[in-house]
């Protein structure tokens, strides 16, 4: 599944915010193959940049002291040419910001938001850093996908906010499912989770990594200290899990041998 994650409005990098950056570190590393490399303290408040066969594939933040209430979590970043403007179409279309647009110095502008269904999103204005290097590669993002509770309104924001050209994959009652780009070019997907997520779960991205093979993942995970929460299962795309790492992030596994999606 290619990535170009040139494309404005396409997602371009993936990083984790957790309470214990040493624990995070040990898993993914184990689990995936990563290499870690940690930014300048001073310029970069120790921001780690993950690796995979020297190609960058994710970043990792430790929580400071005013996210100690958040939960750890995976965002998904998408591109965009001007955040400054893309922050100004959030707040027109039913979005919120929570975080202007910040200057990461050499690097890039970053800034997240919440769409029109309350899922966190973050987008990345590229200097330097361009977003990740390997794309639906063992031990790198292979799809990235939106629960949303109000699916007609989290198609419109991505529409109209980042120029999103979609494609309905289904619109059944049980299922309805519409993704950036069409077929194998497909980058990213949004579900209508309106009839699942609990009352207390809000709408949000989730992050699947591929993998060589799900179920050894998961034995090799597991000991780790990581949780099963849902599968393993086949779909049409490939073996699919949900895992919650030893912190709480959750995230999913897919077969990476089968062609990527929801």
């Amino acid at each position: 599944m290619p990535s170009p994650i040139s494309t404005p409005g396409a997602p371009c990098w993936i990083d984790l915010v957790t309470s214990d950056i040493a624990a995070a570190r040990s898993f993914y590393g184990e689990l995936f193959g990563w290499e870690f490399e940690t930014g300048d303290q001073e310029k970069y408040g120790g921001y780690t940049t993950a690796r995979k066969n020297g190609k960058t594939v994710a970043g990792i933040m430790q929580k400071d002291a005013g996210m100690a209430a958040m939960p750890d979590v995976w965002s998904t970043y998408l591109r965009t040419e001007d955040a400054a403007a893309t922050a100004e179409a959030v707040g027109s279309h039913g979005g919120q910001v929570y975080m202007p647009p910040m200057d990461v110095p050499e690097q890039g502008f970053m800034a997240i938001f919440g769409d029109a269904s309350g899922a966190s999103i973050g987008v990345w204005q590229p200097r330097e850093m361009k977003g990740y290097e390997l794309v639906a590669e063992p031990g790198s993002a292979a799809w990235h996908e939106l629960h949303a509770k109000d699916y007609d309104a989290a198609v419109r924001f991505y529409q109209e906010v980042f120029g999103w050209d979609t494609e309905v994959m289904s619109d059944s009652p049980e299922f309805r499912y519409t993704t950036l780009g069409s077929g194998m070019t497909a980058q990213a997907g949004i579900l209508d989770a309106s009839g699942y997520l609990p009352a207390d779960v809000p709408s949000h991205w989730q992050v699947y990594f591929a993998v060589a093979d799900t179920d050894a993942s998961i034995a090799q995970a597991t000991a780790m200290g990581a949780t099963v929460l849902d599968g393993p299962e086949d779909s049409d795309f490939g073996r699919v899990a949900m895992l919650a790492d030893p912190t709480g992030a959750t995230f999913k596994i897919i077969a990476s041998q089968a062609p990527q999606g929801g």
